[in-house]
């Protein structure tokens, strides 16, 4: 028996784009440091439609994937969103035409929180995209939190604890995850509930992992931590240091089937399974070239925040809420 699930999600996006992804590497879970307290309503869905424009300011669409939201945001129906023409960065830079929206860099470090709320009066309901870099993920976090400004968190790295526990203890809407990608979210959502209702159900079958990604990336990444973890749960008892990472280009365009063009910028994984007496088996695979899993993710994470906010809620969320309460704003 052999059961293979296979998912591709390969936009078309220049090459000069292309580059390592920033994904975090922590799981599913949330520390129990920041206790969760949700809102009470379902976010009905008509919201997203009747709603004003929501403003989205991008901070650092310099970088390859927040300029892969900016172009996103750019790119949606206008009656959604649009971008704003202002971002920060950790230095100010020349401004940035985003598909015809100049874009003006300012410094972070300097009078951030003045140009914040000058931007919160200019574009009411504005909500916050951070892709900056790991180690501005607390600093960036406490001037969110500071001048009460609902930010949707991409970056990784950082202290995970403190930035869940600090914008909890806050009362502020934001939405913290390292995974982005709507639909790789689903998967390891699904998995993990099946875990939780199916104990062992793998148990005595043999677990190899393999994942490609660009070379930059040297670490096993925390998509293939959440998804071993899962495994895990059904008895394969899988040792993470045991995943095999292809980061050299001749295996990933000869044996993984990487387009040429993606080698700069993909995720591809394989989870095969083998029973005791190699009669079954079963394979799950999710490959991912470019961005635009990702960006399209984060703008409806951003959309999701704006109703959350426009109805009440002031707590932290992750792409499973988005997920469960109507956030797949596209296909």
């Amino acid at each position: 028996m052999s059961c293979v699930f296979v998912a591709r999600a390969t936009p078309v996006e220049p090459r000069a784009r292309l580059a390592s992804s920033r994904r975090g590497t922590r799981s599913l879970s949330r520390p129990s440091a920041a206790p969760k307290v949700r809102a009470s309503y379902a976010m009905a869905p008509t919201v997203l439609a009747t709603a004003p424009p929501v403003p989205i300011m991008v901070n650092d669409l310099t970088g390859k994937m927040g300029r892969a939201v900016a172009e996103t945001v750019v790119g949606r129906d206008k009656s959604q969103c649009f971008l704003v023409p202002v971002a920060f960065s950790g230095s100010a830079k020349p401004a940035v035409d985003v598909g015809g929206v100049v874009v003006e860099i300012k410094s972070i470090r300097e009078d951030a929180g003045a140009a914040l709320e000058d931007l919160k009066k200019r574009y009411p309901g504005m909500i916050v995209v951070d892709y900056t870099l790991p180690a501005a993920v607390n600093h960036n976090a406490e001037l969110y939190v500071k001048h009460n400004t609902p930010f949707v968190m991409g970056t990784t790295g950082g202290d995970r604890t403190k930035l869940l526990t600090d914008v909890t203890a806050a009362k502020l809407a934001a939405v913290i995850a390292p995974q982005m990608g709507k639909q790789v979210v689903a998967f390891q959502a699904a998995m993990k509930l099946m875990a939780e209702n199916f104990p062992g159900a793998f148990k005595g079958y043999t677990l190899e992992v393999t994942e490609s990604h660009q070379t930059s990336k040297v670490d096993t990444s925390g998509t293939a931590k959440a998804i071993v973890q899962s495994f895990n749960d059904l008895g394969c008892g899988f040792d993470i240091k045991d995943v095999t990472l292809v980061r050299d280009v001749p295996t990933q365009l000869e044996k993984m089937n990487v387009p040429e063009e993606f080698l700069l910028g993909h995720a591809y994984h394989t989870y095969k399974l083998k029973s005791p007496d190699n009669t079954v088996f079963f394979e799950f695979q999710h490959n991912v070239c470019g961005r635009s899993i990702y960006a399209e993710g984060t703008v409806d994470a951003a959309l999701f925040l704006s109703a959350k906010v426009t109805g009440g809620g002031e707590t932290v969320y992750d792409m499973i809420d988005v997920l469960k309460e109507g956030g797949m704003v596209t296909n």
